[in-house]
């Protein structure tokens, strides 16, 4: 008799109570990783529609330039130094602004 009392289950909880860890571990994740990704997204979206020229920029390979035109809405002149190159690029492969302020060209 006290082998069947062993044996019996007690009953569980509420079905609640067994999703709180993993709701919790997604709300933990949610705010480290995915709101501080979002954040980031909209401000080099930011960062990019707000381009102009004499702007001094850095692309994603590294190249430093200022931006002497802007063609359609997708696509820059930069000018490198030290020959005064013009390289065409894309808007998307600027990856941040060198200085706050602007240059004149």
């Amino acid at each position: 008799m006290v082998l069947n009392l062993f044996l019996q289950t007690a009953p569980s909880g509420s079905s609640f109570l067994g999703l709180l860890p993993i709701l919790l571990i997604f709300g933990i994740f949610y705010f480290l990783l995915f709101l501080p990704m979002q954040r980031q997204r909209k401000q080099q979206a930011k960062m990019l529609a707000g381009l102009e020229n004499g702007a001094v920029v850095v692309t994603t390979g590294g190249i430093i330039g200022t931006i002497v035109a802007i063609e359609g809405t997708d696509t820059l002149i930069l000018r490198v130094k030290p020959d005064n190159v013009k390289i065409q690029v894309t808007r998307a492969s600027v990856s941040s602004l060198v200085t706050g302020e602007t240059k004149k060209s």
